[in-house]
């Protein structure tokens, strides 16, 4: 899983610097000249620079569509588990459960889950506008998501050495989701490019939470492996979720500070710092997950997920 994650990063770090030569390119000179145009002139400015991404997804939407065939052509195997095997009567791991629902330790996986993508994402996602906002050259920020990915990229080379040779993937969860809630901290207490390099450090932080998660949220489900599995998956939707909120506390709060009488750019940098805070109690429950939560409803003598 770590070997995947460190081909999705390292995809991801390339494509992040691609994009942010074409999108962003001159955006810092773009920005003063928008400035002085009239309504008209800035939408049009701002249609030509929308412009920009519809190549890379349409380069993107072809690249899809032939992977999609190859794998539909492709003579992939059906992975049976041990619930298919066995039918009803399941193996020993089920304990007797006749219902997915008895199974709290899932759920509470699944949040935990859900609450990691949505930081994951985050700390990729907004730390380029939030480093802006603290007013960071764009033609230097549009390199903080790519630091963010190293970051993440190097957890994940370290977990292939020290899983489970040195830690067990319970034991990574709880430092790495405790280090999560060192660095939001820090990024909140701090300012300028130090913020922003905290936020950036988050990837490392997360780097080894998934492949700690998904493990202990299915584990002992037997004949419900399957269906646990894809639970867990759909939680992945708090990458979409949790970003939106950010968004949604920044504009509320630049508002509320504009109101107040801070000057715009100010009152704008300060939300975008203050609203991290709520990723603190992401990474706090996901400490709670890896500390009993994967425990919950499941027998003593059933054995968590060590490799």
């Amino acid at each position: 899983m770590s070997i995947m994650g460190i081909c999705n990063k390292l995809a991801g770090i390339i494509a992040s610097l691609i994009f942010g030569f074409i999108a962003l390119k001159d955006t810092d000179a773009l920005t003063e000249k928008l400035e002085s145009m009239d309504v008209a002139a800035r939408a049009a400015e701002l249609d030509q620079l929308a412009a920009r991404v519809i190549n890379p997804y349409i380069i993107i939407t072809i690249v899809l569509v032939v992977l999609a065939i190859a794998v539909y052509y492709s003579s992939l195997p059906d992975i049976k588990d041990d619930g298919d095997a066995g039918g009803d009567t399941a193996p020993a791991a089920n304990g007797g459960k006749d219902s997915i629902f008895r199974f709290p330790h899932l759920f509470l996986g699944a949040l935990a889950m859900f609450l990691y993508v949505g930081v994951e994402v985050m700390s990729g996602d907004t730390i380029i506008s939030y480093g802006h906002a603290l007013g960071i050259e764009m033609s230097k920020a549009k390199f903080f998501t790519s630091a963010t990915l190293v970051c993440m990229l190097i957890g994940y080379i370290l977990g292939i050495f020290a899983i489970p040779r040195l830690l067990s993937q319970q034991t990574s969860l709880k430092i790495f989701s405790f280090i999560g809630v060192v660095f939001t901290t820090i990024a909140l207490l701090t300012n300028g490019f130090t913020s922003v390099l905290f936020i950036a450090l988050l990837g490392f932080a997360n780097s080894l939470l998934f492949p700690a998660i998904f493990p202990l949220a299915i584990n002992g489900l037997g004949k419900f492996t399957k269906l646990g599995s894809g639970i867990v998956v759909m939680s992945f939707v708090g990458g979409a979720i949790l970003p939106l909120v950010y968004g949604a506390m920044v504009d509320s709060g630049t508002q509320q500070a504009i109101a107040n009488g801070v000057a715009e750019g100010t009152a704008h940098a300060s939300a975008a710092r203050s609203s991290y805070w709520f990723m603190i109690p992401c990474y706090l429950y996901i400490l709670y997950y890896g500390i009993s939560g994967y425990k919950v409803g499941l027998k003593k003598t059933s054995k968590t997920a060590t490799a």
